[in-house]
């Protein structure tokens, strides 16, 4: 496949994991911060290929994932009522709730989508005056930008029946709470590659320099995450701790200047709880007040609901690097893709996912 066969071609791939295996000198823990680079680690056996000299964890970079339970049921709520017409992503359509999932909820009778895009709610919204349309804005910054152009073009438009609940979750605050935890096992990132396509990677620079770890910048195919390890086990063999881009077809320092302006004119930043992990200061995003009349959480009033995990889950160590997904009594068992017991196992890009698809 032409782009992308070189990132795929085994003998680069071997030379690269012979360069890794003649530089390490002692065990090393990296952590990839994207559950898209968790599948395609599994998938392709890197692990495996590395952990007599670097453990990979996995991070919290599932969006999915860590979209809090009450967020889940908020979204139900909302969907149950009449005259709504729910929209989301269809990563999101079998994410347990505390009672069900939007999948189960639009086969009791609720109006529940799947679209490909935020705009197209919007669109929805106009063919239907009479219809409350909402749309589950659900991600890290990669999906931002589209979703505050959608509340734009509604707001420009006066599509009063248009709303997003929001679940926006950003990634430096996420690696800053687990490297000062106590419990902090990582010693280096590779950090997503969509993520930094729109913001850049500046704001991880602070990061790397006070918590001296190593972060670099990867894409997803297997060559992209090989050689961010390469270069993140110079790093630490070195002593230096900075940031390097080793996906610089793809991103800048400064990152997408229009889809910031777009994603800072639509969202403020805001405290925001992680499913598993609990609420992390200056995390996410929140609608600002100019455009609240877009905000399903307040149209619909059901920000005060609370909701509390299944306590046999492990899903919170597990996007915090603690544990691997196989080590939960629950994995292969009571949880399975077919019948998850949280976002991890359920999630396209979930850690859980992807060991029972590739490892169990």
């Amino acid at each position: 496949m032409k782009y992308l066969d070189e990132y795929r071609n085994p003998k680069i791939i071997r030379n690269i994991i012979t360069q890794i295996k003649e530089t390490v000198t002692r065990p090393w823990v990296i952590m990839e911060i994207c559950g898209g680079q968790t599948h395609s680690i599994m998938r392709s056996g890197i692990n495996e290929l590395l952990k007599n000299q670097i453990e990979l964890v996995h991070g919290p970079g599932c969006p999915v994932c860590v979209t809090p339970l009450e967020l889940i049921d908020q979204a139900l709520e909302i969907a149950s009522r009449p005259n709504v017409i729910f929209t989301s992503f269809g990563d999101m359509l079998r994410v347990p709730g505390s009672t069900m999932d939007l999948q189960e909820a639009r086969s009791q009778g609720a109006d529940v989508r799947f679209v490909y895009s935020p705009l197209e709610a919007v669109k929805i919204a106009r063919e239907n005056p009479d219809k409350e349309v909402v749309f589950f804005a659900v991600g890290f910054e990669t999906t931002a930008p589209g979703n505050a152009m959608a509340i734009h073009q509604a707001f420009n438009e006066n599509l009063t029946n248009f709303s997003e609940l929001v679940s926006h979750v950003l990634v430096p605050p996420a690696m800053e709470a687990l490297l000062s935890s106590p419990s902090n096992r990582v010693q280096a990132y590779l950090a997503a590659g969509h993520v930094c396509a729109v913001m850049g990677w500046e704001e991880y620079e602070p990061i790397a320099a006070k918590y001296k770890v190593p972060i670099v910048v990867t894409g997803f195919e297997p060559a992209d995450l090989v050689q961010g390890i390469l270069t993140t086990v110079r790093q630490l063999e070195r002593g230096k701790y900075k940031v390097e881009n080793e996906y610089g077809r793809a991103v800048s320092r400064a990152g997408n200047i229009p889809a910031k302006k777009i994603i800072h004119e639509i969202f403020e930043i805001t405290d925001r709880k992680w499913r598993g992990i609990g609420t992390i200061p200056q995390s996410g995003f929140k609608i600002r007040e100019k455009y609240a009349a877009h905000d399903a959480s307040l149209k619909f009033s059901v920000s005060h609901m609370e909701a509390r995990e299944p306590e046999i889950c492990i899903s919170g160590e597990i996007l915090q690097g603690l544990k691997k997904p196989d080590a939960c009594p629950a994995f292969g068992r009571e949880c399975t893709p077919e019948h998850p017991l949280g976002a991890t196992m359920v999630s396209s890009e979930g850690a859980c996912s992807a060991y029972f698809r590739y490892h169990k």
